[in-house]
């Protein structure tokens, strides 16, 4: 895992619409590395919620994890412009996209795997995974040494109403238990419907889910689908643009 690729911290936002559809350039400190360009979702749709959940202590480590210095979602940008169709389709029912997780540096993901390892760290078992032995998160597929969100062009989502309230979906968001699959019967209907209206509107727009977890989607034709980043995640600039 420690052999992931590694970026410049100076992450490049994308302008224009315009301009985020070029999403790699030459690294002007190595002419030889690609740039890698994220975004602020905040810049393609300001509507949409965020409660970033490894930027503090509410998630199942128990602790701010590594890399999440800010609290912001970064995508790239054929990601960002997907999340903002959407929301712009959801609001006309009164409800609203809202994000847990975006670009996830390697280094959270090695704090997530330490984590694991630390068997006797039980802490958040109650909440997070009460029928499920924490030995066995990794061979389950709950925890790995590798994440599709460190490619930028995942996110871990779910419906709200426009007044922020969460629809139901059955489970809480990293929830490690056979009832977080998004197609499991056994889970109410109600919340059945609302993760298959997810499904459906993130399918339109071009993502695919991971069926172990009803909140998590990738976009299909991701930009850089081999890289796996790792500079942290830092405040926006102020004078950052819009992105459309």
């Amino acid at each position: 895992m420690r052999n992931a690729a590694r970026v410049s911290t100076s992450w490049l936002i994308a302008g224009l619409c315009a301009a985020c559809t070029t999403t790699a350039v030459n690294d002007e400190n190595d002419p030889g590395k690609v740039s890698h360009y994220l975004v602020p979702l905040a810049e393609c749709a300001p509507s949409i919620f965020q409660d970033m959940r490894y930027a503090g202590t509410n998630n199942f480590t128990g602790r701010t994890v590594d890399g999440y210095t800010a609290a912001v979602c970064l995508l790239t940008p054929p990601a960002a412009l997907a999340l903002a169709r959407i929301q712009d389709e959801v609001r006309a029912y009164d409800l609203s996209l809202k994000v847990y997780d975006c670009y996830r540096p390697q280094r959270a993901v090695d704090h997530f795997v330490r984590w694991a390892e630390d068997v006797d760290d039980q802490a958040t078992k109650p909440r997070f995974y009460p029928a499920v032995d924490k030995a066995q998160l990794f061979g389950q597929g709950y925890i790995a040494a590798r994440s599709s969100h460190s490619r930028g062009s995942t996110v871990d989502i779910t419906l709200v109403q426009a007044a922020g309230g969460e629809l139901d979906m059955g489970t809480t968001f990293d929830y490690f238990d056979p009832l977080a699959h998004t197609d499991n019967p056994d889970v109410p209907p109600l919340a059945r419907r609302n993760r298959l209206l997810l499904k459906l509107l993130m399918e339109k727009h071009g993502f695919g889910n991971y069926p172990q977890e009803w909140w998590h989607y990738t976009l299909r034709n991701e930009p850089y689908p081999d890289s796996y980043l790792d500079f942290p995640i830092e405040p926006v600039p102020g004078d950052r643009r819009a992105c459309r």
